[in-house]
């Protein structure tokens, strides 16, 4: 049994909520097993897709030999860098806008919002510490699954090493996650950034916050610093914000922004970084003419990188590359067929849900699939995701333009929450539901939804879109008003007045009305 090789934590500042987060999740005295004989399934990485592939395998109770491995922090990015710290830091700031927005609801907000920067970040590290032992290495040792902490190398094609001990297995998954890209900037280095991998370790509000890139991390992270009381220049390369999203509801994000008073610099190209005495000049080159803004922190919120480095992946014929990380199939099986990938290393969808859905493909496919039979495949599932900003967009299924793509017509149901009661009861009617159909029918092909809790409406129209049930369907459900998601229903009656229109169809109602 050998004492796994420390890695420096990755969380700052060592204080009692830190500690008590590593002591989950990179314990100290955690002492390695000895490992078995032959694994069933070695896991590597205890990200969200590690987790569940390896708690979903042991969970079945069927006697199998699970390995997990992980050489920094248990939990990934989602746990200690992405999902609960940025939403944690979100909803201060959500707090704070509230309050300072409070006189059209009969409020008096004092003359200034006192944030506590610190305060907040400590909360932060408070409620990630409390969600922290779900993804702890006690907890999944708990569970029969034999943890290793330290880094994994494969030897050959049924054997990894992690901190000189040999893993046999049967099916290896590699779920080693990605990381912050870093732009190649003349002088960013020298001048130092944040990521999100170092932003939550900060103690002192920035004054001035540049943010490079203008999608979900950066658009997300902008407007929070911004409402905790950070001056935030945005800079985005392209002539808009959120240019992935639909077209509507980036527009409706950006004009909040400007409302919000955030600096927004689109359409630029930074050309270099330099550290003076007065702060970090950035220099940026926007319609022909060179500009600078100077500023105290820059956050880079610009992409991802595939975690491919350091694993032997050439020695055991797994096909992968730099940008792209672990080519898979359909079924999630890289170019060697006994091992599986799942997560950020291998997917263009990299958001925590997606990682999950994928591991509970990889635990059909490689374990209960004989002879390939019963295999699921990964473009069989259908996956909303949410952009948090404030109002947040959500979103499910086909674009407007994938739709063209493909050469489908479209009808479009657009339903504007000024006329939803309960947002108007609530002063958020700055929001929309739109819901894409198939031209002549019900079928719902996509649906984006801008509303404060927009993440919370959109599962509905997903199950609609899984369960192959259209609009006339959602129209059967009742909703209780006052609701905001009372909206998808308004979406679904205005289908039915619409169908109702054409002649015929009044016709044979007429009909119909005057035998009854």
């Amino acid at each position: 049994m050998l004492p796994f090789i420390h890695d420096e934590p990755a969380v700052q500042p060592l204080n009692e909520y830190n500690q008590e987060l590593l002591a989950q999740v990179h314990p100290p005295d955690w002492v390695n097993p000895e490992p078995a004989a032959l694994y069933d399934l070695v896991v590597i990485g205890a990200g969200t897709a590690g987790l569940v592939v390896a708690a979903g395998a042991a969970g079945l109770k069927l006697g199998l030999k699970i390995a997990l491995i992980e050489k920094s922090l248990m939990g990934g990015d989602c746990l200690t860098l992405g999902c609960v710290p940025s939403k944690t830091v979100i909803q201060s700031s959500r707090v704070a806008a509230t309050i300072r927005n409070a006189a059209p609801f009969g409020i008096h907000p004092p003359e200034s919002v006192d944030v506590d920067f610190a305060a907040v970040m400590q909360r932060m590290r408070r409620v990630r510490a409390e969600i922290s032992h779900h993804d702890s290495a006690k907890e999944f040792s708990s569970q029969g699954i034999d943890v290793f902490l330290g880094k994994a190398t494969f030897l050959d094609g049924n054997t990894v090493e992690v901190n000189g001990s040999h893993l046999r297995f049967k099916k290896a998954v590699i779920a080693t996650g990605a990381r912050a890209s870093h732009p190649k900037i003349p002088g960013l280095a020298d001048a130092g950034f944040l990521t999100n991998e170092t932003v939550f370790s900060l103690t002192d509000r920035p004054a001035r916050l540049a943010v490079i890139g203008g999608g979900p991390i950066g658009c997300e992270l902008a407007q929070a610093f911004h409402r905790l009381g950070s001056e935030v220049t945005l800079l985005h390369k392209n002539d808009h914000l959120l240019d992935r999203e639909d077209p509507d509801a980036a527009e409706l994000i950006q004009q909040r922004f400007l409302q919000e008073g955030l600096h927004l610099v689109l359409g630029s190209t930074i050309e270099r970084v330099e550290k003076t005495d007065a702060g970090k000049v950035i220099y940026y080159q926007q319609q022909g003419e060179t500009k600078t803004v100077v500023v105290d922190e820059i956050l880079i919120g610009a992409g991802r990188s595939p975690n491919v480095d350091g694993l032997n992946l050439d020695a055991v014929g797994v096909k992968h590359d730099a940008h792209h990380g672990v080519v898979v199939n359909d079924y999630l099986q890289t170019t060697n067929p006994r091992i599986f990938a799942a997560g950020d290393i291998c997917m263009q969808w990299k958001f925590t849900h997606a990682a999950d859905a994928a591991a509970r493909l990889v635990i059909q496919n490689a374990l209960f699939a004989p002879f390939g039979l019963g295999r699921n495949k990964l473009s069989s599932l259908v996956m909303p995701w949410v952009t948090y900003t404030d109002p947040e967009i959500a979103h499910v299924g086909l674009y407007e333009a994938d739709a063209q793509a493909k050469g489908l017509d479209t009808d479009t149901i657009h339903i504007p929450f000024s006329e939803v009661d309960r947002a108007l009861t609530d002063g958020e009617t700055d929001g929309f539901i739109k819901i894409l159909l198939r031209r002549g029918s019900d079928q719902i092909l996509g649906a984006t939804i801008v509303a404060r809790h927009a993440g919370e409406m959109i599962s509905e129209v997903t199950l609609a879109i899984v369960t192959k049930k259209g609009l006339k369907a959602l129209s059967k459900v009742i909703h209780p008003y006052p609701t905001q998601a009372e909206a998808i229903k308004k979406a679904a009656d205005t289908y039915y007045r619409q169908a109702f229109l054409n002649p015929t169809t009044q016709f044979l109602l007429k009909l119909v009305a005057k035998f009854s």
